[in-house]
């Protein structure tokens, strides 16, 4: 017989009962009443919970659908940005008649469809310091569904300094991963963990890609967005073993979940207020930035230099299968890895310069950097990468 690590952490029930269902709520969840370890009371639980999804996006999506269905009495949305056709093949909340839409908005009018019995609280507002408490402090229980690790860290910091619970999710290409997150939990068996617990400090800037940069398969969303909601049904009914002190890591090319054990970081710092988590984490490293000061030309002035027959190179620092969706004419393709790890250095001339791009600009000025320690001091990137090119210059290419 195999053997298991104890590690799960039973919890009591998260929100109390409401008084009743109503006779069409009874039909409506007369599957789940039938279960029993939810039944009559579980549903109650559910109808009396408040429950704010942070980012209606890949992971929200199914996560919003989900606790729609399943009766959450109490829906915030959070959400600033707007549906965007490239959204489309993930977030499955949202439709085509919604591209250029508030996705809050998207979002709520397909919670009323699924089912009318939920309030739904809209926040269009971008989460910040300044207002992340304030937002929360409603919500019985948050579900972190967002895709950087600034609005992780803040997310986090939050939920700790309210008391409250988090389900927290995310995705890469064929990978995901789960857990919960209860830096003191009510009534629990064992002390609790934090999302600092598992990630102490943020990776070094453009080291981990993002999913626009790297991709995600589109049901991934839906697997892991899945086990989101099961994990906030636990906690709201009070059932079952929670990810609580776990992480769950699901691999969807080789079909294999797995856990892993995470344990309180002794050497964690109390957390006694919300900081800039921008600068925390750090979009650019401070060598990228220094290195894109003054080094850092447009769109435009590409085109320009394109015009005028200067002789340069342009380096196309992206990934392969980036290069062949879309590629700015005469770039020629240099992964950043091959850069960053000396190997392409030898390949580029000496004798004129150098003009780095990426699809946005970050991954180019990691490049950058390098170079210039390499000696190719007149080197520059592009401003905006080839997302720039399109819509400066282009705009009859597709964007990614």
């Amino acid at each position: 017989m195999p053997v298991f690590e104890e590690s799960v952490v039973s919890l009591p029930p998260l929100v109390e009962p409401a008084e009743t269902l109503s006779k069409a709520e009874v039909e409506r969840y007369s599957r789940h009443l039938i279960i029993p370890d939810v039944g009559m009371i579980g549903q109650k639980r559910l109808k009396n919970a408040k429950v704010l999804v942070v980012g209606a996006g890949g992971l929200g999506s199914p996560a919003l659908l989900y606790l729609a269905a399943a009766g959450v009495g109490t829906l915030g949305i959070l959400d600033f940005d707007i549906v965007d056709e490239s959204n489309l093949q993930r977030q499955v909340i949202h439709g085509q008649s919604d591209v250029g839409r508030s996705k809050a908005e998207s979002a709520a009018a397909s919670v009323a469809e699924i089912n009318p019995y939920v309030q739904v609280n809209l926040h269009t507002e971008r989460l910040d310091s300044g207002n992340a408490l304030e937002i929360f402090a409603p919500y019985d229980l948050i579900l972190d569904g967002t895709d950087n690790f600034a609005t992780r860290y803040l997310v986090n910091d939050a939920c700790v300094l309210l008391g409250k619970p988090y389900v927290w999710g995310s995705i890469y290409r064929f990978e995901g991963q789960a857990s919960v997150f209860w830096a003191e939990p009510t009534g629990a068996s064992s002390e609790g963990v934090q999302y600092r617990d598992l990630y102490p400090e943020p990776p070094p800037p453009g080291m981990v890609p993002s999913c626009a940069e790297g991709g995600v398969l589109g049901v991934l969303c839906a697997s892991i967005g899945s086990i989101m909601v099961n994990e906030a049904i636990k906690l709201i009914c009070g059932i079952g073993e929670t990810l609580l002190g776990r992480l769950m890591v699901y691999d969807a090319l080789e079909m294999t979940y797995r856990t892993v054990r995470i344990r309180k970081d002794p050497a964690g710092e109390p957390i006694t207020g919300l900081i800039d988590y921008e600068a925390f984490c750090g979009s650019l490293s401070d060598d990228a930035a220094a290195a894109a000061s003054g080094h850092t030309i447009s769109a435009r002035d590409l085109k320009s230099k394109i015009d005028s027959g200067d002789d340069f190179l342009l380096v196309d620092v992206r990934e392969p299968n980036e290069y062949e969706i879309v590629n700015i004419p005469g770039a020629v393709l240099i992964p950043k890895g091959d850069i960053l790890s000396g190997e392409a250095l030898s390949t580029l001339p000496q004798d004129k310069q150098v003009i780095l791009h990426c699809k946005s600009g970050a991954r180019s000025a990691e490049a950058l950097a390098v170079l210039h320690k390499a000696g190719f001091g007149d080197a520059v990137h592009v401003g905006g990468g080839v997302l720039a090119w399109i819509k400066q210059v282009d705009p009859s290419l597709p964007v990614y």
